[in-house]
């Protein structure tokens, strides 16, 4: 076959682009950049109508930067008490549920990866079986309730700390990462399985450790059914239940919400909304981009199939 036929050549052993493959190169790009910007187009909008005027945005709905930027609402959200407390529970439910869940992932994916282990099969199959079914909302409430954690932050930590598909990823991360001989020389100088795990082992394992550290975080962060379900009280609500109250809240029935929204002394409730949208998603925002490269490491190696 004359090489001038094929869609692409070797050239000093480079691949070299034809024309059409370059067309379709911009092609994706253009496509992918115009759907990252329909994606990203929300955020942007939300947190530059956080910083104006309810009067400016009546007068320029459609307007992205603000002709001047107002922290009014940022300030009077601040100082909302429920705003403040539920920042505490967030911050404490998603540090300590990262904390255990990875822990857990960690201890329990390891021991999964060794073929000596009984029932290795019998107990992977359990795990998959979680993934398909579940006992329900009322077996799980009534359990909260048995175990003695119902209107607590345990209620919002404990009931997912561990995730069979995590624990699935955790493993095949483990068996594609770490060679048996690296074990089995640790073995030869002395070293229990304890020691294996956390001075070796877990070394190994900082991106898949860091890609389960963001689903945990995140996971945590953004959950609000756990709290609907098992919190009563309201100083123990985290922020994206107040949240859910600030946005869906009807401003005619009586609750400390209303009373917050509709204060005289208060910017308009549509303002101060996009203020509290944004203080809730910020966090996670500004965190993600640093865990990025760990991610995409730990999905790509974590999801081949032993």
């Amino acid at each position: 076959m004359n090489a001038s036929a094929l869609p692409a050549r070797r050239r000093r052993g480079r691949l070299l682009r034809t024309g059409g493959d370059h067309v379709l190169a911009a092609v994706c790009i253009l496509l992918v950049t115009a759907f990252a910007v329909c994606c990203l187009f929300p955020f942007v909008y939300v947190f530059f109508v956080s910083f104006m005027s309810y009067e400016e945005y009546l007068a320029r709905p459609t307007a992205i930067i603000p002709l001047r930027f107002d922290l009014t609402a940022y300030r009077q959200i601040l100082d909302y008490d429920l705003i403040r407390s539920s920042y505490g529970v967030t911050l404490t439910i998603t540090l300590v549920g990262t904390l255990l869940s990875v822990f857990l992932l960690v201890i329990s994916a390891y021991p999964l990866t060794k073929k000596s282990l009984k029932g290795r099969r019998a107990i992977m199959g359990l795990i998959l079986f979680t993934m398909f079914f579940n006992g329900g909302l009322i077996p799980n409430y009534i359990l909260v309730k048995a175990i003695g954690i119902y209107d607590s932050i345990a209620a919002m930590i404990l009931p997912g700390c561990i995730s069979a598909f995590n624990l699935i990823l955790m493993k095949n991360f483990i068996i594609t990462s770490v060679p048996e001989s690296l074990e089995e020389a640790a073995r030869v100088d002395g070293a229990n399985d304890l020691r294996i795990l956390f001075s070796i082992i877990v070394p190994l394992l900082t991106p898949a450790i860091a890609t389960m550290t963001i689903f945990s975080a995140v996971g945590y962060w953004n959950s609000y059914f756990s709290a609907m379900m098992y919190i009563s009280a309201r100083k123990l609500w985290p922020l994206t239940l107040v949240l859910r109250e600030l946005v869906v809240e009807d401003t005619s029935a009586v609750s400390p919400v209303t009373a917050m929204l509709t204060s005289l002394s208060r910017s308009h409730p549509f303002t101060l909304k996009m203020a509290a949208i944004v203080i809730t998603i910020l966090p996670i925002l500004v965190v993600y981009p640093f865990m990025q490269r760990f991610f995409v490491k730990g999905i790509s190696l974590g999801s081949v199939k032993e």
